[in-house]
């Protein structure tokens, strides 16, 4: 059985798109194999680097299998006449490859049919893969294409070269004008000359030879060489960023480093600005004390095995030293104009063209925090109104700063580092100027689920603000995320409402919270352009219950049965259900809590059925009218139950309040045991399933249980 090698050679690859390219290109090269009845293991192995996307797999089939089938052909009133073949079944057997008196008729649901039985040779894999590789190649999903010699293959980058082999047998395929052949080319500076591949087998360890590594030897090898780099510092230490790991490794075929210096007087600008500036600017490690504070020294990862002469560092060092430069004339001159003086400047920033400016959602954005500091009070949370109030009008300001504009990254950042240090108020006192700041600083948190929260409530407060008016104008006007497209991130909003609300246990509800900031639009001149007011209600309502069953699947691990049963018993209030959720996981394994589970499918299954067949349930229960002994201790017990569970829940105590749930178990076994619920006599069912529906409605404010899985195990 040959070994199979696929790869793409190409100019450098935007470090972003590399790893996804690389899974997507080894689904599609396994799905293919697999398909076509090459592999049947899982076997395969994937190798990229910036100028190449490689996928093999040690051992596929030479050929595929030959296969026997019976294919059908015409009836048997068609093939014959008169007892002699007609032009139909000559036709037929001249297909299958054999003589008419070789076919053989079949008894099937329409009718008698010929039919013969066919063995067809299976193909060869490199004809296989000469024919549907290039496809799988083409199909490849990339943010930007480009188009080089052939119109209709494309690829992120012109391509260079291919590799595809089968053992040492070169697959004749060709793709964007490029023949595959069995040569591949080293690092681009230090292994120039092309290679000769023998095969999968020797594949990896050819390109180590020709100083390209694997993306997991290039993490490793950059991680060694931090370390090494920052020991020649005492009391160093390069400042972790996984992030920035990830893009180096994917900038780089043999990396290495280098220690660079700047001067100590750069220190004087905040940590987040010369940090910004050198991770994502420059693709530099910052370099720290034991204590985290800045040191004047950067560490940067070449693609080159060293720099004897010191030439690239002192490259690196000038232009830092000229970026941080920058820097600091944009923070001296920001400091001519206060963010109070700064905001009227927002009437000239458009926020979304049929949605105003950035002074306009400054107005909205603060009306909707005070609106909600004002729930927060009723809610007996302690927030302090002034600060929220003075951070929602000064939130956008940094916008219209230099610094900004110069490193987009900075905003929300530069707004809180301004208010650190300017004068806000004549009487503003340090205290509640630190937290205007904090709460700037905090707006756009989370940025995803894995993120921090705002650090205060005024900050959570601005936060929830400035996302719920984007999710609000954006609906009303019809722009809802579809599929995977969101160009203006409103699930990420959405699921940092979700993630804040959950984290600070804030008593809000969604919907009034939604509601109110769509009010903050009618107020203004975009909502004569408002399409979807309509349904809003509906549709954001929607969209929340999706993200929250998003927070509590994937953030916080609760399987899916369990989810759905809080969210079925209501998805408005978020601290609430992630509460419910975690009571519900607690006791499910339980047999009691299993048992009730069970039960509450079969009541929910049987009044569902007695509607349908037109036998309603009784307006109410009438216990007097109940007849047999399980069923009238069913309906003793239901009234305590149920005042014992709405006093635990109205104290938050949901898991005791589903363990007295579950001590209905005997009775309601008894019930089921002992008692016909879909009796002839219309009064008694109907009362019956009263006492069915009274059980429901009482029981599942917390969790419909009807949703727990009993058979298997929900993941």
């Amino acid at each position: 059985m040959p070994d199979f090698l696929l790869e793409i050679g190409c100019e450098e690859i935007p470090a972003r798109m590399i790893v996804g390219a690389r899974e997507e290109l080894t689904k599609r090269v396994g799905d293919l194999l697999r398909r076509e009845r090459l592999l049947e293991s899982e076997a395969l192995s994937a190798f990229d680097s910036p100028r190449r996307l490689a996928v093999y797999a040690m051992g596929i089939a030479a050929s595929q299998p030959d296969v026997t089938e019976q294919v059908t052909g015409p009836s048997a009133q068609v093939a014959y006449k008169d007892g002699q073949p007609t032009p139909a079944a000559h036709a037929f057997a001249k297909k299958a490859g054999m003589d008419v008196a070789a076919l053989e008729k079949i008894t099937t649901p329409k009718g008698e049919y010929l039919a013969a039985t066919v063995t067809r040779k299976g193909r060869a894999a490199s004809e296989i893969l000469a024919e549907l590789l290039p496809k799988e190649i083409n199909a490849l999903y990339w943010p930007k294409n480009m188009y080089w010699r052939v119109q209709s293959e494309k690829f992120v980058r012109p391509l260079r070269w291919l590799v595809a082999m089968l053992d040492g047998n070169v697959i004749p395929l060709e793709f964007d004008g490029i023949q595959a052949s069995n040569t591949t080319r080293g690092h681009r500076i230090l292994a120039a000359n092309s290679v000769t591949v023998a095969g999968a087998k020797s594949y990896v360890e050819l390109l180590r030879v020709a100083k390209v590594l694997g993306a997991g030897e290039r993490l490793h090898q950059i991680r060694k060489a931090l370390d090494a780099a920052t020991r020649t510092i005492p009391g160093a230490r390069w400042r972790e960023d996984q992030g920035l790991l990830d893009t180096v490794v994917n900038l780089t075929e043999w990396p290495s480093v280098i220690r660079g210096n700047f001067d100590p007087e750069f220190l004087a600008l905040p940590d987040e600005v010369l940090v910004t500036v050198m991770r994502d600017h420059q693709k530099y490690f910052a370099v720290e004390d034991a204590g985290g504070k800045l040191l004047p020294h950067f560490l940067a990862v070449l693609n080159t095995d060293a720099d004897h002469a010191g030439i690239i560092q002192h490259g690196n060092e000038r232009v830092l030293r000229a970026r941080f430069n920058d820097a600091r004339f944009f923070w001296n001159t920001d400091q001519k104009l206060s963010l109070r003086g700064r905001v009227a400047l927002l009437k000239n920033v458009t926020f979304q063209k049929d949605l105003g400016s950035y002074y306009d959602k400054t107005m909205r954005v603060q009306r909707l925090s005070s609106w909600l500091s004002e729930q927060l009070k009723l809610g007996g949370r302690p927030i302090r109104a002034g600060v929220v109030h003075k951070a929602a009008l000064l939130a956008k300001a940094d916008l219209t700063t230099e610094l900004v504009k110069e490193f987009t990254e900075l905003q929300g950042i530069v707004g809180g580092l301004y208010a650190k240090v300017q004068q806000l108020d004549e009487d503003l006192k340090p205290d509640v100027r630190e937290e205007i700041a904090k709460a700037i600083y905090d707006q756009y948190k989370p940025e995803s689920m894995e993120y921090e929260v705002p650090r205060t409530l005024e900050g959570a407060v601005l936060a929830i603000a400035d996302k719920a008016d984007s999710i609000a104008g954006m609906f009303a006007l019809g722009l809802v995320p579809t599929g995977s497209k969101d160009p203006f991130a409103l699930r990420r909003q959405a699921n940092g409402i979700v993630k804040i609300i959950a984290e600070h246990k804030l008593p809000l509800l969604l919907r009034p919270l939604m509601k109110d900031a769509c009010a903050e639009y009618t107020r203004s001149e975009a909502h004569p352009k408002f399409t979807a007011l309509a349904k809003f209600d509906e549709a954001v309502a929607a969209f929340f219950r999706e993200r929250l069953e998003f927070y509590l699947r994937d953030a916080k691990g609760y399987a899916y049965d369990v989810v759905n049963a809080v969210l079925a018993a209501g998805s408005d209030d978020v601290a609430d259900a992630v509460a419910r959720a975690e009571a519900v996981a607690k006791v499910r394994g339980s047999q009691d809590f299993t048992s009730i589970s069970v039960a509450f499918k079969r009541m929910k299954n049987i009044l569902r059925q007695a509607r349908e067949a037109g036998k309603p349930p009784a307006a109410s229960l009438d216990p007097a009218a109940l007849q047999d002994d399980a069923e009238k201790q069913l309906a003793a017990q239901v009234p305590m139950v149920a005042a014992s569970v709405t006093h635990l829940r109205s104290e938050g105590n949901y898991e005791a309040a589903l363990q007295e749930i579950a001590k209905l178990r005997p009775a309601v076994d008894a019930f089921f045991d002992k008692v016909m619920v879909m009796v002839e006599d219309a009064n008694l069912r109907a009362n019956r399933l009263a006492l069915l529906e009274t059980l429901v409605k009482e029981f599942t404010t917390i969790a419909d249980f009807s949703e727990i899985v009993t058979e298997g195990k929900a993941v």
